[in-house]
């Protein structure tokens, strides 16, 4: 099993169903720490689409009433090394997990408010993808040229994204309105 990836670089793995299992753990360590205060708690990313390939990052949303509260919490997690890197609010809280004197992340972790958009927008593009073969296989096309153009550049990755992500997210609000 394969999880984890040096900051900044970018290559794709094929779907893992390990990936699905180290979310369920992951999942069940954060439910325990923080208790009430996480409403729900998902694994996302492209990870957590099981027909496309991914950076080896698992990605979990955390949906929440109350940044404080999850703030209130931040020794609790980094016993269990799931360390704060920053407060974007209102988009999310930033926690992550990995190996940091390998400067390698296993586990992006993204503290948002619950019915939030930045919630809906997570869940809502994880079931498109996994429900729609061709929007993923058109993700997929992209992810893949990307991934070899910019190979030690995760931000032009990222950004290289943006365009067919927000493409898709409108498909995929558009098939939830009809369901």
């Amino acid at each position: 099993m394969s999880i984890g990836m040096k900051r900044g670089a970018v290559y794709l793995e094929e779907h893992q169903i390990e990936w699905e299992l180290d979310a369920e753990n992951t999942i069940r360590t954060i439910k325990r720490l923080l208790g009430d205060t996480a409403v729900d708690i998902q694994h996302i990313g492209s990870t957590s689409i099981k027909t496309i390939p991914a950076k080896p990052i698992i990605d979990i949303a955390v949906a929440v009433n109350d940044y404080d509260a999850v703030l209130r919490k931040k020794e609790l997690l980094e016993q269990e090394q799931i360390i704060f890197r920053f407060d974007e609010r209102p988009q999310q809280l930033l926690f992550v997990k990995g190996d940091f004197e390998q400067d390698t992340r296993t586990h992006h972790i993204h503290v948002v408010l619950y019915d939030s958009k930045e919630w809906n927008d997570y869940i809502r593009f994880r079931d498109y993808l996994n429900t729609h073969e061709d929007a993923a296989r058109r993700y997929t096309a992209l992810k893949r040229e990307l991934a070899e153009k910019y190979p030690k550049d995760r931000n032009a990755y990222t950004d290289g994204k943006a365009a067919l992500i927000s493409v898709l997210l409108s498909e995929a609000f558009e098939w939830q309105n009809r369901r």
